[in-house]
């Protein structure tokens, strides 16, 4: 892995440098000067709505698929970007949040509470996300700590769900 001495703040001209940026960059969302993990989540929503219209059998696989394929872009952006994890890349959130509305009711209000863990969760890096997240390096880092704030959210959705019910 190449990481450049001196990192560069992405702009829109690197994002249409390469298909690997813009995707990994959510489509531009992680171009946003505030908070840029929270714009490039809420991708997920609307691109796991549009899951549902697909047979239910083919979203685990979709979703794998969009984890393995993220590795390498993430990987790739994050080389050009000269840090490993950006703040700016995003799609390692967008395909997380996806998993957690994969385990979550659908309704709104469900939705946004999910949206809300998987912030909480990605941001405060509880063990062991911290220690992935600082041990894990490149793509598979990029993704895996996104993807271990994921399992914490659904655990925490599953357990708010059978409390309220």
């Amino acid at each position: 892995m190449t990481i450049s001495a001196k990192p560069i703040t992405p702009s829109l001209q690197f994002l249409l440098r390469h298909p690997s940026h813009f995707i990994a960059l959510g489509f531009g969302t992680g171009l946003s000067p505030k908070a840029p993990g929270t714009v490039g989540t809420m991708v997920g929503l609307p691109l796991f709505w549009m899951l549902t219209f697909t047979p239910e059998s083919t979203h685990f696989i979709t979703l794998a698929a969009l984890f393995l394929v993220g590795i390498p872009l993430c990987t790739k952006t994050g080389n050009a970007l000269g840090v490993s994890d950006h703040g700016s890349i995003v799609w390692d959130e967008i395909v997380a949040m996806m998993l957690v509305l994969k385990f979550t009711p659908a309704s709104p209000l469900w939705w946004a509470i999910a949206f809300l863990l998987f912030r909480l969760f990605d941001i405060w890096k509880p063990a062991p996300i911290h220690q992935c997240d600082a041990k894990l390096k490149g793509g598979f880092g990029v993704m895996f700590d996104d993807l271990l704030a994921a399992i914490y959210a659904i655990i925490s959705m599953k357990v708010l769900c059978l409390a309220l019910n």
